[in-house]
Formats: structure tokens, sequence, C-alpha cells
């Protein structure tokens, strides 16, 4: 008979992040663990509950803030995974979001609009880790590929609503003073807000001339923005997933992990803030356009050709200047991505999904995704599905 455990779950529920974190543990509850679960809303800064003193459980799934939370997990003696990833030198077992393969994800989401000027906004460095490594990432990624990358930081909103407003004022300067068009990172959904309140101040038209992207898919957030704010979606289910399932390893009896568990992102949640085409090539323009809308509908570079009444060599050197790729390779990385999410999504059948994304024979498929993702489709869609 499999083993009952009692667990301590302290995780905000202020935030739709850490709700997503909650509801990816009760599924891996709901399949594998005969756990009892301590759990009482709380905010992220809120103190360690009362009950935790004195409390007698086998494990803790925790968001740890602060050294108090720190101390107070620790003092229960408990095997302990943390969703945080803030003290990053307390010697337990973390799980959270891979933030280069999010900086990656957000590179490519530019890019695939020919944004060529990139900024990003986060906070000052120190305060907070996670933030600390997206920013970095980003911009170690940016530059690699030969662009330059302006950075802005922007404190956390603590202060009065006059502070608030003088610090607005000063995001909105700095972003009038960028090249245009411009493409913003913005560390999470909050900044993104900010970062859009403050073009609105600046009169900088978004996503015309300023397209920003956020991290986190808070929909609340994302949807009460004006316009309504892209943002990568971090997979909150599958890391509290995957954390629950360590938790249970732990409590077996089983060795850590040496290094943190770091867990990539579903992908980019598109919505207006990104919605445009930074290119002034409306040759390039057209091309594109059709390439995303009938990518998966099998066609191939020579529709392209005819669609804007170009030849190949008109055509193939400014798409490959402004993009990185050719004609043909934007459509394969259509396609391919088309197929990464039905295999997150769904549980489609490979032939069927063939047929739906314009490969001829699923065969012809599991080539191209082997040599493009390093693995088969069947191998993504078992780690997709954590």
């Amino acid at each position: 008979m499999p083993v009952h455990r009692r667990v301590a779950l302290l995780i905000e529920t202020s935030r739709a992040y850490a709700r997503g974190l909650v509801r990816g543990v009760a599924q891996y509850v709901r399949q594998h663990g005969h756990w009892t679960i301590d759990f009482t809303p709380r905010g992220l800064s809120d103190p360690p509950p009362l009950w935790l003193r004195g409390w007698q459980g086998d494990g803790i799934l925790a968001r740890i803030n602060d050294h108090r939370m720190a101390e107070a997990v620790l003092r229960t003696g408990a095997p302990v995974v943390d969703l945080r990833r803030v003290l990053v030198d307390l010697g337990v077992p973390t799980v959270g979001p891979d933030d280069r393969a999010v900086a990656q994800l957000a590179w490519e989401h530019f890019r695939e609009h020919g944004f060529q000027h990139f900024a990003i906004c986060g906070m000052p460095r120190g305060l907070q880790p996670p933030m600390d490594r997206r920013q970095e990432y980003f911009q170690q990624i940016v530059q690699s590929e030969g662009y330059p990358c302006e950075s802005f930081c922007l404190r956390p909103r603590r202060h009065s609503s006059e502070a608030w407003d003088q610090e607005q004022e000063r995001l909105a300067q700095w972003i009038g003073g960028l090249p245009k068009p411009v493409a913003i990172y913005a560390c999470n959904d909050d900044y993104g807000m900010r970062v859009l309140d403050a073009c609105r101040r600046a009169g900088v038209l978004v996503p015309e001339a300023a397209a920003v992207l956020g991290v986190g898919n808070d929909e609340c957030l994302c949807h009460v923005s004006n316009p309504p704010l892209s943002s990568v979606d971090l997979d909150a289910e599958r890391i509290g997933y995957r954390a629950a399932q360590l938790l249970e390893h732990l409590m077996a009896g089983g060795a850590a992990p040496k290094r943190p568990v770091l867990i990539p992102p579903k992908g980019v949640v598109a919505r207006a803030s990104t919605n445009v085409l930074a290119i002034e090539d409306q040759d390039v323009v057209r091309a594109v356009r059709f390439i995303r809308e009938h990518a998966c509908e099998g066609i191939r570079a020579a529709d392209v050709l005819e669609h804007v009444a170009m030849s190949r060599a008109a055509l193939e050197p400014r798409i490959k200047t402004l993009l990185g790729r050719t004609v043909a390779q934007e459509i394969r990385r259509r396609q391919l991505e088309r197929v990464k999410q039905l295999l997150r999504e769904t549980d489609m059948p490979l032939k069927q999904i063939a047929v739906q994304t314009g490969f001829r024979y699923p065969e012809y498929l599991i080539r191209a995704f082997r040599h493009a993702v390093g693995m088969t489709p069947k191998q993504y869609r078992k780690i997709g599905r954590g």
C-alpha cells in the first residue's frame, strides 16, 4: 500500500503564477500522492503561519521569500522543496522556471516580428535573483546576436503615488529616447503594465513603435493592460507538479538533485502589445504574413514567391537579412511551433498532427522534429506533460 504523508504547502494565493503552482501540486496528489495537505491562503511576504510552529509532518513545498520563512521551514526538520529560488544558499532542492529558456523565447518572439532594436525593463540588481537572471540572459542573447540592448532599472512600487508618478515619468523619458521601432522585454507582467503606462505618457504607440512582452502570463494583469499584454507562459502547473514529484522522492529517502530543477516555458501568449511586424520592407511583410497564415497547409517556398510575385534571388536575401532565416526555414519553423503546441496541449495522434501541420507523412515530421528540437515528438510530449 502507498505510504500516506502529511505535507505543508506554503505557497501564496495572491498571484496567478503561484495559484498555478498549487494546481500543479493538486494534479500530482490526485494522480499519485496519498497526501494530507496543510494549507491556508497567504501572500508572498506574509510571515510563516502560526500552525507551522511545532508542526510535525513529512515534507514541505514552499515559496521561500526571506530568511524568516527559511528559518521557520528548516526548523521543522522535514524535507523541503523551494519554488522561489531567491535565497540560493539554503542548501535545499529548488524547482522553478528556466530563465535562460524564457529569455531565448522572448528573443525569438521579437525576432520573428522583425525587430532590430531591443531593450529590457527590470528592477535594480540584487533585489530578486530570478529577475536578475532574466535580465542578464536576455541581454547576453541579444548582444551575442550582434544587437545592442538598452536597459532600465525600475524601482518596485513601494512608495507614495507622487513618487510612483515621478518614476513612471523617468521611464517614459527613457522609452521616448529609444530607437524605434523597439522591442521591450519586461522581467514580469507587473513591469510590463508599467512599461505600457509609460509608453502612453511618452506618446509612443504600442505595438507600432514599441512592442512590449512580459513574463508570467498573469491573465488578469495582461487583459487589464491597454493594449492587452503579450507574455511568456512559465507553465506554473508543470513546475508545481514537478516539485511535488521531487518532494515525494525526498520523503521516500531519495537523494536531492545537485542542481536546481529548471522547467522550460510553455510558450509566448501573443496579445496586442506585440501584434506587429516591425519591418519596413513591405515585400518581406507580405511574405511573412503569408507564411504565418498558410505554413501548416503544406506550402513551399515557391508558393510564397508566387504570392509576392518575386524571384527567389530577389526575396531570399532580404528575408535572410531581416529574420536570419530563409523562406523554407521560416515555413518549417512555423510548422514545428504548431507541432509543439499540439503535442503539449492535446492527445492528438502523431499521424493527425502531421496532417494538421502540413507534413505528408508522420515519418517526415519525426525526422524534421528530431533535427530541430533534438528529441522525438514522443519524448517532447512526455516532457511537456511533466
